[in-house]
């Protein structure tokens, strides 16, 4: 089987800076596994980062969205790794980009594989994971949804599963964003943008981008949404497997990143 380090075409980062990983409210708070902390829009609006849940081990929640999971999965956003640590632990091939150093370092400690980098950036087995994940709010990575699930779109296989985690209201708003703890006035990094999408929204963007529902559910307040990929097939495609994800990590890494399997 050929090597997930075999892409062609990898797609090319965006021009935005990548904030996260500048701030140091949000790397003292994954170290510390506890906030609060808050991202901050420009006109002061604060949206609650629910750290000590990312922080824990996964919750029954999560483990729902996990059993919904297929084949080889890549977590987006992966935060300190509760969801690669406990897929994991269940033996499934498992990998976590994120672009926080301190996310990326709680991962590896917690039992996963994470790979510091943006998903705009050149991935391991591009078009070949089974399931992406954009959990606790992902889906506003980079503050376009529609640029996201294009990006989704080409990393997953033929027929591949997204699952996304939607904000609890019905909202499509775009903002510039800051991290900040609020206790003490810390933001050195500068804004960035981010999105918040709801259900509804997410499946209108979803659908006009030739994306075939797979189901949507609520549990204990956090809502979810399932799309299936309608990319055809390439006759040269392969799955992704643990150890080609691990080869590729420590072969080809731009400058920057922290190849957190090589351990």
């Amino acid at each position: 089987m050929k090597g997930v380090t075999d892409l062609e075409h990898p797609a090319q980062p965006p021009s935005a800076p990548r904030a996260w990983e500048a701030s140091d409210p949000y790397a003292a708070a994954l170290r510390a596994g506890r906030g609060p902390l808050f991202l901050r829009r420009t006109d002061g609006w604060l949206l609650p980062l629910d750290v000590e849940r990312w922080c824990a081990r996964a919750d029954a929640v999560d483990l729902e969205v996990l059993d919904r999971c297929e084949g080889a999965v890549l977590d987006v956003g992966c935060g300190p790794g509760r969801l690669v640590a406990e897929l994991a632990a269940r033996g499934r091939t498992v990998l976590g980009i994120d672009v926080s150093e301190a996310a990326v370092a709680r991962t590896v400690r917690t039992g996963g594989q994470s790979l510091r980098r943006s998903v705009f950036e050149p991935l391991p087995g591009e078009g070949r994971w089974d399931t992406v994940l954009l959990m606790d709010g992902n889906v506003g990575i980079g503050g376009d949804p529609g640029a996201l699930l294009a990006r989704v779109a080409a990393l997953l296989a033929p027929g591949g599963l997204l699952i996304a985690e939607t904000a609890p209201a019905d909202v499509d708003e775009h903002a510039q964003v800051q991290v900040v703890d609020v206790t003490d006035g810390r933001a050195p990094g500068g804004t960035f943008p981010w999105a918040r999408i709801g259900t509804r929204a997410l499946l209108r963007r979803a659908g006009a981008a030739g994306w075939r529902g797979a189901g949507q559910w609520t549990s204990e307040e956090r809502r979810f949404v399932a799309l299936r990929s309608t990319r055809r097939a390439s006759s040269s495609a392969e799955p992704p497997n643990s150890t080609a994800v691990i080869s590729s990590q420590r072969v080809r890494k731009p400058s920057g990143d922290s190849p957190a399997t090589d351990r």
